[in-house]
């Protein structure tokens, strides 16, 4: 399962390599779109609410057509704090993060990291961020793989070392 950036949609062109490289795999893949998206809204929901919604669409998931299967979640940006954050309570196997915003820049106060909600994933992880995002790069840990490509937090400028690094990462499952 995949979700979006906080003002993207499913067809993300980073998140569009990542769901060919998962099919290219011969995984089934669902794009899950956030209520505020579908709303039409542009600011996304307090955290609680998307955490909510994305494990609702996983529950209805698991209960019919991807029933036994395992568990990968993922998404770019929000959409991949989304999956760390509810990764233990979905049974998740891996976890996916396209350019993991891991700290806000150009804020007139310091923000926290965010780095504890990578470091809370205790499953095979994957993070391709660009080598210049403005959100930083966050470090490998445990079982946390951090792929650098060429570009910024857009993963726009070399969409072929994005597809090929989630695809190397898929294969182990």
């Amino acid at each position: 399962m995949l979700g979006h950036g906080a003002g993207g949609g499913v067809e993300s062109r980073d998140l569009v390599a990542a769901r060919d490289s998962a099919l290219a795999e011969g995984l089934a893949v669902a794009l899950v779109e956030q209520p505020y998206r579908l709303a039409g809204r542009r600011s996304p929901a307090p955290a609680k609410q998307l955490d909510a919604a994305w494990s609702a669409v996983i529950d209805d998931l698991r209960g019919g057509q991807l029933r036994g299967l395992q568990l990968i979640v993922g998404g770019r940006s929000l959409g991949a704090r989304v999956a760390c954050r509810t990764a233990a309570a979905t049974g998740a196997v891996g976890v996916l993060c396209l350019a993991f915003p891991l700290v806000p820049p150009r804020r007139s106060k310091p923000a926290p990291s965010r780095l504890p909600e990578l470091d809370a994933v205790h499953v095979p992880t994957l993070v391709v961020q660009g080598e210049n995002d403005p959100f930083g790069m966050p470090p490998p840990g445990r079982s946390r793989t951090v792929t650098h490509v060429r570009g910024d937090h857009s993963l726009r400028t070399d969409l072929d070392a994005v597809a090929a690094a989630v695809r190397a990462w898929l294969a182990q499952f």
